[in-house]
């Protein structure tokens, strides 16, 4: 059975892969907030990038598979990832590094592919694109880079600022310009599952397989949630459309594991 090391298991992306995971593997978390809900759990263990070196908990803990859900100070975020990749090449594991859409943030007029160049205008895609481009030179079997698109699901952050901006009267700011896809939490873990349990390689976009303009998936989750007539903010950062779109090509995944733009504005709404 693979021991699966989550980086980050406190944050939204994190827990739901730990609670997809931890009944199929031998499954542990880090943490550095929320200690109160997580002392009474053994498989977690408090970690701080900060002022923290990885590598004590890698050599404890043993971990064949490592997922990096880390948020945070960005040069600590690099350190320790440049850690985390001595300790795979060292021994018998492998990461999974959890990236972004915002690689490509500097290509506006197409979407982009797994194994398109990078090229960041942000200082967060640039930073992800430091980590991606020391993983691309390690050996196919040690990492998996999963770039993910704008994330949602009944629970999300993006939902509930939705909701909480709604409910306040706020405007929501939205972008008609901006052509993009997303996906679900629930969808991403268990894509995420898969690819451990199939041990596969190299890089992968979980991303929808169909596009919207930014402005339009923000008006549907709202929609469907049941506001006919939410505040919005209209933002034109540019005269034409511009994409910020991840799409799978080069490695699908199996077509009940594929995820619709429909099945994530449903997928928004608890039932």
């Amino acid at each position: 059975m693979e021991k699966v090391l989550i980086l980050g298991a406190s944050g939204f992306i994190g827990n739901a892969l730990y609670k997809e995971l931890c009944s199929y593997f031998d499954t542990y978390g880090t943490y550095h907030t929320n200690s109160d809900f997580f002392e009474a759990n053994h498989k977690f263990y408090e970690y701080d990038m900060e002022s923290e070196n990885i590598e004590i908990l890698l050599e404890n803990l043993k971990p064949t598979v490592i997922v990096s859900a880390l948020r945070g100070d960005f040069n600590a975020q690099v350190n320790t990832h440049f850690l985390i990749i001595d300790y795979i090449l060292r021994n018998n594991s492998k990461l999974l590094f959890i990236s972004s859409a915002n690689v490509f943030d500097a290509f506006t007029n197409y979407p982009s592919y797994e194994y398109d160049k990078t090229l960041s205008k942000s200082i967060y895609g640039r930073f992800k694109i430091k980590i991606e481009n020391a993983l691309l030179r390690l050996p196919n079997n040690k990492y998996n880079i999963l770039r993910l698109p704008m994330v949602f699901g009944a629970n999300s952050p993006r939902t509930m600022e939705i909701k909480n901006k709604i409910e306040f009267g706020e405007a929501i700011e939205v972008f008609p310009n901006v052509v993009v896809n997303a996906t679900d939490i629930l969808r991403v873990t268990q894509q995420i599952h898969y690819i451990i349990n199939q041990k596969k390689q190299g890089v992968f976009h979980l991303g929808s397989e169909d596009l919207t303009h930014q402005h339009d998936l923000i008006k549907d989750i709202a929609l469907a949630l049941g506001y006919k007539n939410p505040l919005l903010k209209q933002v034109y950062d540019s005269n034409y459309d511009r994409f910020l779109a991840v799409l799978p090509k080069d490695n699908l995944l199996p077509k009940n594991l594929r995820i619709s733009l429909q099945h994530v504005i449903n997928s928004s709404v608890v039932i």
